[in-house]
């Protein structure tokens, strides 16, 4: 008994007398075994031999978004994939058989939306689809495609999470939240000088999402907000967010929301007299955002994730001749992700998996909103720079 009680006090003495893992230099970080967010997980199942279809008559591409050209968020993205289509067309299609792009959607497509891409994955065999208009409906068509074995091309999907999943039909075709974020928290931190800065932010994925990315950025220069303003998801109060602005006398204000309530932001922080730095996400580079601050859009500072003077002229005259308005973001890059699918098509034939396989061997894409170049991931990896509001345009933004 004495020997055990002897081998019980040497093992405590030894655990106090051990090092904590706070204090081994070493251990401060665990690195992965293997980081798979650094690697393609390539598909390597059956398809590939499967003879092309001979009775086709046309080739049909899914959209999960709405078909409807004046929808708030998914209306400029349907115009662009539209276009692309109809050009495709005029080219002869697919060996001579047209594309047609049908969509599904439902503004609550967690219920009806999804459940009709479901049935054009399997009842209907799409060939691929075009979609979804945001991080929430990229991640539920994700669900879709990983099932399916379906190429999917996302055109503004900024969710970075979404192509963590590892999922090889996905494709994200605008620069995600990750490559956003440094650049605007450098401009942040420049900007709010010694009074800081503070967020106001709507309660919706994507904006949440961009934070997350943002915050990281924030905390790598050193600098976190003075406060969150988070509105409320209804009947958000813009007004309250702007008096709480100028109360706590911040230096800029960084806002985190769709086009719509970013411009409602904006405006209640000019009218309540706030004259410091205004930034935000992307969406304030959608034409609706301009439109809707009116000269509150003025100087605000946001991540440019296409230039609208690199535009093509062809496109932009199309497009202008088409919906009586220049072409934003939404709309360059609803384009090149159709164009992507159509030209997987083309290289790949018939066949979901060689289509697949043609959507990776097409990066870097010469696209209308900029270079296209996946990562491991399928996420497209083309720097961002900063863009403003000038004269009621997007402009690229240059520091003074």
């Amino acid at each position: 008994m004495q020997v055990i009680y002897l081998l019980l006090a040497a093992y405590v003495w030894a655990i106090v007398q051990a090092p904590s893992a706070a204090q081994t230099p070493s251990s401060h970080r665990v690195e992965p075994y293997v980081d798979f967010r650094d690697r393609a997980t390539p598909y390597s199942g059956p398809g590939r031999e499967l003879a092309e279809p001979k009775e086709t008559k046309e080739v049909l591409l899914g959209y999960f978004g709405p078909d409807d050209s004046d929808h708030a968020e998914g209306g400029a993205v349907w115009r662009g994939a539209d276009m692309a289509i109809r050009l495709a067309n005029v080219e002869g299609g697919y060996r001579g058989k047209p594309f047609r792009l049908a969509a599904s959607w439902s503004d609550n497509p967690w219920k009806g939306g999804v459940g009709g891409l479901a049935r054009m994955a399997h009842r209907e065999k799409a060939w691929a689809i075009l979609g979804g208009i945001d991080g929430p409906s990229a991640h539920l068509a994700e669900q879709v495609v990983a099932k399916a074995n379906l190429p999917l091309v996302c055109p503004l999907n900024g969710d970075r999470t979404a192509n963590g999943a590892n999922v090889p039909w996905f494709f994200s075709a605008m620069p995600a939240d990750h490559l956003q974020a440094p650049v605007l928290a450098d401009a942040l931190v420049a900007r709010s000088g010694p009074r800081g800065f503070a967020f106001v932010s709507t309660p919706d994925h994507d904006p949440r999402a961009f934070l997350v990315q943002l915050d990281r950025a924030l905390k790598a220069r050193k600098a976190s907000p003075r406060f969150s303003h988070v509105l409320a998801a209804d009947n958000p109060d813009f007004g309250a967010a702007a008096r709480q602005v100028v109360a706590e006398d911040v230096g800029a204000v960084m806002i985190a929301a769709n086009a719509r309530d970013s411009a409602g932001i904006a405006r209640e922080l000019r009218n309540d007299s706030f004259r410091g730095p205004i930034l935000g996400g992307h969406w304030m580079g959608r034409s609706a955002f301009a439109r809707l601050a009116g000269p509150a859009a003025e100087g605000v500072v946001f991540p440019l994730v296409c230039d609208p003077d690199a535009m093509p002229a062809s496109f932009r005259s199309e497009y202008e001749t088409r919906y009586h308005e220049p072409p934003d973001y939404a709309a360059a890059h609803g384009f090149d992700a159709a164009n992507l699918l159509v030209e997987a098509v083309r290289s790949g034939g018939l066949n979901r998996a060689r289509i697949g396989d043609a959507l990776r061997s097409l990066s870097p894409y010469p696209g209308v909103s900029g270079t296209i170049a996946w990562d491991s991931l399928g996420s497209n990896t083309r720097p961002v720079s900063l863009a403003t509001i000038r004269d009621g345009k997007v402009d690229r933004f240059t520091a003074r």
